[in-house]
């Protein structure tokens, strides 16, 4: 999957749960799904909307009521799904809120090894200044980005690298994604 990719994927709050879910052979009918991911009804509605149009899901042509649709993974979203379970065996429970912001995952992946700010937001074409600076903040508190300053550089510049859970989702997620 490339990076583009992986960055649309994320940026819906219950992507990475639902093809996860999906993966570990989940019922692709909204309540089981539902009940496996724990997401409300309206931002799992927009989270599916966001993975069919994006061809990872699919309606099961022959299954399910119309007001009860079967959901099942495209060709593509096998592969998603397989990134995602594998994203979700490395983390804690109390860990997956953070997954499910928009950036963590894309900011993970772009540290696979340790990287100058600049870097991260060059592999990341279309982050911002402040989401990119905001995304590590909070990743730097829960310890999964360790922040070090190079005095050899002038000016001393900030070297970001991901560590303990950060670290390994992201060696998990930059195996599977590919940077252009």
């Amino acid at each position: 999957m490339d990076i583009r990719t992986f960055v649309n994927t994320t940026s819906r709050a219950w992507a990475i749960p639902i093809l996860a879910s999906l993966h570990a052979g989940i019922a692709g009918r909204q309540a089981p799904l539902l009940a496996a991911t724990g997401a409300s009804r309206t931002a799992f509605a927009q989270s599916m909307d966001h993975l069919i149009s994006m061809g990872l899901l699919e309606r099961n042509p022959g299954y399910g009521h119309p007001l009860r649709p079967e959901f099942r993974l495209t060709k593509p979203g096998v592969s998603a799904a397989a990134i995602a379970s594998k994203i979700q065996s490395v983390t804690a429970e109390e860990d997956r809120d953070l997954l499910r912001r928009s950036w963590t995952l894309p900011v993970l992946t772009a540290l696979h090894r340790p990287s100058h700010f600049n870097d991260i937001k060059r592999n990341l074409h279309t982050i911002t200044d402040r989401a990119l600076s905001q995304s590590l903040k909070t990743m730097e508190v829960r310890r999964w980005v360790e922040r070090s300053v190079d005095e050899a550089a002038r000016p001393p510049r900030s070297i970001y690298c991901a560590v303990n859970t950060g670290g390994l989702i992201s060696s998990v997620a930059a195996s599977e994604v590919s940077f252009f």
